[in-house]
């Protein structure tokens, strides 16, 4: 008799259950005939977090269908009118926008293209009407409680419908109006407001720290003090296929890592760095003097000077930066001892920043300096000085406001 406990009851594409050391462990596994495209993954550290499991799931489900796609050959002459021949096309045909999205930026679409496909693939294109999409919104967003997931997988649907326009596929351009005129009506989700206060990034610090990651705890001294974006911060795994050049690589798994190293703060203990959504576009350094940043320089403290080469952040139990899933994992370890709401997240970091910049009275030219928010593009000494002064005033003016309260 088997006394084993049932496992969770979670299904998702790939999911499978394995009893490894008296606990079920989930892990996604791609079908047999198809083990040599693609590896399986072990998800455990997803164990507490169902929803953030299914998502892994259905990401690497989508990565797997590409992998299929190109090893048999290209899907542009497959295109039959149906909305899910157009979805594969966007995905595939090297031309298409959707390669000219960041790796990182590019996860959603892996993510709900796959479920989109399975969803309406077979509705042609000429038949499409708004009262359609009304009820595919009812359906995405389960009845309006998951608006943000409704949002995204029009979005999806509309790159795909533009990449036809774009290629002239037929009844492309009439359903680009449809949709619009019908997504006019729909709800979006509100924008989020949520604040992080300084005393709470200090108890999520301790938190870290309690856990033997002084990374953890200094990227979220980084994030919240210079308003970097946390995936610059702990930085990003892309295929090593993808643009550009470096040094860190991860030869099992094929993937190379960009993000904030050691040699992005100068002597002088300025930071200067080219966020990844503006490397492609306006190419503006983000500068930060860090010796106004208080948080940062508590944590730096525990950093000796021959540990300050590579990578700035780095998982400690593997000597290598993080995978976002598992500081994802340790952000809601952190979050739970801190004593801090679930529906606050780790991204929150660089709104709440901003907003406390802004609370304390910063010019918002100075605060969209900062930021990396500037529109317009200056020689790089010109912008240096100009982002380094605003990002003085900017700290300075947060300090203040921290030592009245």
């Amino acid at each position: 008799m088997d006394s084993r406990p049932p496992h969770p009851k979670i299904q998702a594409p790939g999911l499978i259950w394995q009893w490894r050391k008296k606990s079920w462990t989930p892990r996604w596994r791609p079908p047999q005939r198809l083990s040599k495209l693609m590896k399986g993954e072990n998800l455990k550290h997803l164990l507490d977090r169902p929803e953030e499991l299914i998502s892994r799931c259905h990401y690497l489900e989508g990565q797997l269908e590409a992998l299929v796609e190109a090893s048999e050959g290209s899907t542009l002459n497959t295109f039959d009118g149906t909305m899910g021949t157009l979805l594969k096309r966007y995905q595939s045909d090297p031309d298409s926008p959707y390669f000219s999205l960041r790796p990182k930026s590019r996860k959603p679409y892996d993510f709900y293209i796959p479920k989109l496909i399975n969803h309406i693939g077979g509705s042609r294109l000429n038949e499409i009407t708004g009262i359609d999409l009304k009820k595919w919104h009812g359906v995405w967003s389960k009845g309006g409680t998951r608006l943000a997931a409704s949002k995204m997988s029009r979005a999806v649907v509309d790159a795909a419908v533009s990449y036809g326009i774009m290629t002239r596929l037929p009844d492309c351009l009439e359903l680009k109006e449809v949709l619009k005129s019908a997504s006019r009506k729909l709800p979006n989700p509100k924008r989020r407001e949520v604040v992080i206060a300084a005393n709470q990034v200090i108890a999520l610090r301790k938190a870290a720290h309690a856990a033997g990651r002084p990374s953890s705890a200094l990227a979220y001294a980084l994030v919240y003090e210079t308003t970097l974006r946390l995936w610059d911060v702990i930085g990003q795994w892309v295929p090593i296929q993808s643009e550009g050049v470096s040094d860190v690589i991860n030869t099992r798994t094929g993937n190379k890592w960009f993000g904030l190293r050691w040699e992005d703060i100068d002597e002088h203990m300025v930071l200067r760095y080219v966020p990844s959504k503006t490397s492609m576009k306006t190419g503006l350094a983000v500068t930060y003097p860090l010796n106004k940043a208080p948080m940062v320089m508590e944590e730096l403290e525990k950093w000796p000077l021959e540990q300050r080469t590579g990578p700035v952040i780095v998982y400690e139990v593997n000597g290598r930066p993080y995978l976002s899933e598992v500081f994802s994992s340790m952000w809601s370890r952190d979050r739970k001892a801190a004593g801090i709401d679930t529906s606050i997240w780790a991204r929150d970091l660089r709104a709440s920043g901003i907003s406390e910049a802004r609370a304390a009275g910063v010019a918002t030219d100075d605060a969209a300096k900062v930021a990396g928010h500037a529109s317009t593009k200056t020689t790089s000494a010109v912008y240096d000085r100009a982002a380094l002064a605003a990002a003085e005033r900017f700290a300075d003016a947060r300090a203040s406001k921290r030592d009245a309260k």
